[in-house]
Order: C-alpha cells, then sequence, then structure tokens
C-alpha cells in the first residue's frame, strides 16, 4: 500500500517530538546493540538513520555493540566450533584473537562507515584503547572471558565533548596485556554507569520483559526495581532475560535514570522509544510515580 502523508502532517510530527527533544538535548544515551538485532541489513541502515538523527538534535549517543553470531560465523569458516558454558563462550586463545577481529575491526568500523556515510560523525574504540575497560578471567574454564574490574570513561567523554558518536566494541584487557571477551549487557550498563546517562537503551531481539515468555502481547511496559526482583524469584524473567535485566539493575544501581530493554528488530524503535509518548519494549526504573511516562 503506497502510504503518503501531507506536508502539514510532518510539520505536526515535528512539532510533537519537540518536547522530547528538548528533554534529551544535550543528555547521555547509550544504546547496547546486540548480536541478533544486527542479522538484518535493512534494520542495522534504520538503527544508525536514528542514532544519526539523534545526534544531529543534540542527543549525546553513544552505541555499545556485540556481535555473537559474527563472531561464530566467522569461527565456522576457520573449521572451529563454538562451544558455550552457562550461556558465555568458551574462548581460548584462537578464538580471542577472532573475537578481537571481528569486534574490534570488522563490526565496529562498519558501523563507524555506516553512520559517516549518513552524514554522522563516529569515532570507533574498544576496551583496550586508554585502557578503558580492565578485567580479570571470570572462569579457568572459559578461558579468556572477562570479568569487569574497571572502566574508565575518559576516552569516551573526550569524543563526546569533541562532538563524535563513540561507537564501543566490548573487549577488555588486564595490566599484562591479556585481552578479554566481555558481555556487551554488562559493558553497556557499567559503562552507562559511569557516564550517568539520562537512559540505557538494550536492543535486542525480544518485545522487552513478558508475562509469558511465548506471548508477545503479555508485555511490561514499565516496572521498578522491586517489582523486577519479585519477577525473578517468582520465574517470570527466566533464560536469557535473566542477565539482560540484571544490567539493567545495576545500570540504575549506578546512577542510570531509566534502562529500556526494546526489540531491535521492529523499524525505528530507537527513535518510537526517545521521541514520542509510545515508547518501546520495557522501561525499568528505580520507582515508578503516579505522573509516570515513558518518556
Amino acid at each position: 500500500m503506497d502510504f503518503k502523508i501531507t506536508n502539514a502532517q510532518r510539520a505536526e510530527i515535528l512539532t510533537q517530538a519537540l518536547p522530547y527533544i528538548q528533554k534529551y538535548n544535550g543528555k547521555v544515551v547509550v544504546v547496547k546493540y546486540g548480536g541478533n538485532a544486527m542479522v538484518s541489513e535493512e534494520l542495522k541502515i534504520q538503527v544508525m538513520e536514528d542514532l544519526v538523527l539523534l545526534w544531529l538534535v543534540g542527543v549525546k549517543v553513544v552505541l555499545v555493540h556485540g556481535g555473537g553470531p559474527e563472531i561464530t560465523e566467522t569461527l565456522n569458516k576457520l573449521g572451529k566450533e563454538s562451544v558455550f558454558l552457562d550461556g558465555l563462550r568458551v574462548t581460548d586463545k584462537e578464538t580471542i584473537d577472532v573475537v578481537q577481529m571481528v569486534l574490534a575491526g570488522k563490526i565496529n568500523k562498519s558501523l563507524v562507515n555506516l553512520i559517516e556515510t549518513m552524514g554522522g560523525k563516529a569515532m570507533g574504540i574498544s576496551g583496550i584503547d586508554g585502557r578503558m575497560i580492565k578485567a580479570v578471567k571470570k572462569d579457568e574454564r572459559l578461558g579468556f572471558v572477562g570479568k569487569i574490574t574497571s572502566v574508565d570513561v575518559q576516552p569516551i567523554t573526550d569524543l563526546l565533548n569533541n562532538g563524535y558518536i563513540p561507537i564501543v566494541s566490548t573487549i577488555a584487557c588486564d595490566d599484562e596485556g591479556n585481552v578479554y571477551n566481555i558481555n556487551a549487557d554488562t559493558a553497556a550498563a557499567q559503562i552507562a554507569g559511569e557516564l550517568k546517562a539520562e537512559r540505557l537503551i538494550t536492543m535486542t531481539d525480544i518485545a522487552g520483559i513478558l508475562r509469558d515468555k511465548d506471548d508477545p502481547s503479555t508485555l511490561i511496559p514499565a516496572i521498578d526495581t522491586k517489582s523486577a526482583v519479585t519477577l525473578f524469584r517468582d520465574g517470570t524473567i527466566s533464560g536469557g532475560m535473566i542477565p539482560k535485566v540484571e544490567c539493567c539493575l545495576e545500570a540504575i544501581a549506578r546512577g542510570v535514570k531509566r534502562v529500556i530493554i526494546m526489540d531491535g528488530r521492529v523499524p525505528h524503535s530507537l527513535l518510537i522509544e526517545t521521541l514520542t509518548n509510545e515508547g518501546a519494549g520495557t522501561m525499568v526504573a528505580e520507582e515508578l510515580t503516579d505522573e509516570y511516562k515513558r518518556n
């Protein structure tokens, strides 16, 4: 169907976005862009368009990305099987070399290039640069999978202050120079916390927190931290959603005002979340007041 809007309707849409543009102007918004939400090239382009638009209206956008599917694909091409333990990739020396190559090289630079071609101004960095993310070995059985010990966001702050969109790949290092694979949700939560971000938006391949994991219509649009803990205990939050919500709670504990879990496969979901009163996915906050609004 050929759907067209008039110039007057376009103007009305823009004026309705004005309060939200004013709200976020000059504020830091961290976007975690995950592996399974990155598989469609068309959606990837739309996400980058959204980021550039937010940057152009004065939002200080930071993009933190993973890339699990592409790492698996590259390992497969090399004839190396991917092994997971408790949902985490077992990472030997050969695998960490591939992780560094794919995350800090291929994916990071392709996202920078995409943003630049759309008129944005981006700079790609990894957790190794400036010793931004330091880590130790999380579990001997996992190899070079890291547990974050410290995050120094000065390199990100410097880029923001110079008008760049920082694109962060989630690898880390220790004092001896070992490189570690870091869970992107965990890294984004700690980076957002250190930046005291206005909002952390986690883009994934599910609608948000569901009361029934098999029924998208049971989406919980907003939840406070106390209720989230209750949903952990009664099993509503389970499986792969557990670490994502844990990262939400950690980000809020570190000073982030609002955290969103949303479906990155929905076209322009970033703009729906930030520049409309509709919102997208599930918002997690310390507490929800009576005058609660999604934005």
